[in-house]
């Protein structure tokens, strides 16, 4: 990994490209919005602000989600490397934020006019067959 500076000045890691390419492919057929990540850059957002009515009115969610159908969504991207779950002193909680390749894949969501591109069936159909096998690819 090597590090460059970005444009805030501060360091931030780079990724090979297949980690980037499958992080991003997660990203982009997860059933989550650009809000909700934008959102997770400056806090921890608990789970119960994602499921169900919750989530598609803070615009989080593209429908409304069951509990453990966010988390298990949740939980991809977590092993994608784009989430991480938020520890207090008591160990692990319901709350989750990015880690600093899911800023990364933010940033660039962000600054695109059109938002996010739509996955296509092929990224959708590597998405779903790599989560289910969980590969490392």
């Amino acid at each position: 990994m090597t590090l460059t500076p970005t444009r805030q000045q501060s360091l931030s890691v780079r990724y090979p490209e297949r980690t980037v390419t499958r992080a991003s492919r997660a990203f982009r057929c997860s059933p989550f919005k650009l809000p909700l990540f934008v959102a997770m850059r400056s806090n921890s957002i608990p789970l119960s602000a994602i499921a169900g009515q919750n989530g598609l009115e803070r615009n989080y969610t593209q429908r409304p989600l069951k509990e453990w159908v966010a988390e298990s969504n949740l939980v991809w991207l977590i092993q994608v490397g784009l989430l991480r779950r938020e520890v207090d002193g008591q160990g692990i909680t319901d709350s989750f934020r990015l880690t600093p390749l899911g800023r990364q894949l933010v940033e660039k969501g962000e600054s695109c006019d059109v938002g996010l591109p739509a996955p296509t069936l092929g990224e959708r159909l590597t998405n779903t067959l790599n989560r289910w096998f969980r590969l490392p690819v």
